[in-house]
């Protein structure tokens, strides 16, 4: 046999479900190991002074809270400004991570020699990193410190549109209904839910596919009323472990920002 033909038939031999879960699974990896390297991180003042004076900055932004409500998966927390300029000064470096630091020490003063007198910077060390931006010619990389590290977004909204094809148009699950499973997977965070439904339900699992074979026996499914209890424990219950790791292992490991 060619080596063309023995390729060919080892690919018939491999089940197209198999190749999909793979590539599910390999998805999700690169979309939750993007979020966790380009997930806002805090530093302290004098590191941000060092990024800018060695050029280290790519883009930076001023805001003065962080907004967490985006619900994508892989959605990391965004800065945002109601109008002033700190005390939060966040910026990208080269490699992609995202680091942000509280300047605020004092009321809001105008920072004349930073900008020529027109912009007004929440504390007097958002005044200083101003001027040293200036001074590193840096001022025109202003910007979203998120615009370019969105792949683990993306990645996340090509696995939940996999995941709504395959339960719409494949095999019936057996465990839970297709309700179940929609609320499960879309309301657990981190897109767990989906590895949940890779491993136990069918077509992925063969113990789930062999429980369809079975003819006369009453097979009671979770319900979708189910998926969305279950769905949004879930939730909660990374919300608090988060929380507790982030307490313990330091924003390196669980990044929290504002949290």
């Amino acid at each position: 046999m060619s080596d063309g033909l023995r390729g060919l038939a080892i690919v018939r031999a491999v089940p197209w479900w198999t190749v999909l879960r793979l590539v599910i699974v390999l998805l999700w990896l690169v979309a939750a190991a993007t979020a966790w390297w380009t997930a806002p991180r805090q530093h302290d003042y004098d590191q941000a002074k060092a990024d800018v004076a060695a050029g280290r900055v790519v883009a930076y932004q001023w805001g003065d809270r962080w907004d967490q409500s985006r619900r994508g998966w892989f959605d990391v927390a965004e800065l945002r400004s109601s109008g002033q300029l700190g005390p939060l000064f966040g910026w990208r470096t080269a490699d992609g991570r995202v680091r942000w630091t509280n300047t605020a020490t004092f009321g809001e003063v105008t920072a004349a020699a930073a900008d020529g007198g027109s912009g007004s910077y929440a504390g007097p060390g958002a005044a200083a990193l101003a001027r040293d931006l200036r001074a590193a010619g840096l001022e025109q990389r202003a910007g979203g410190v998120q615009s370019a590290v969105r792949v683990g977004t993306q990645f996340g909204f090509v696995l939940l549109v996999i995941f709504l094809v395959v339960l719409v148009g494949g095999p019936a699950p057996v465990l839970g209904t297709r309700w179940y499973w929609f609320w499960l997977v879309f309301l657990a965070p981190f897109g767990l839910g989906l590895l949940w439904w890779l491993g136990l339900e069918r077509p992925w699992s063969g113990r789930a596919a062999a429980l369809s074979g079975v003819v006369g026996v009453d097979r009671r499914r979770y319900t979708g009323v189910l998926g969305f209890a279950f769905g949004l424990l879930a939730a909660l219950a990374v919300s608090l472990l988060s929380m507790v790791l982030h307490g313990v292992l330091g924003d390196w490991w669980v990044p929290r920002p504002g949290g």
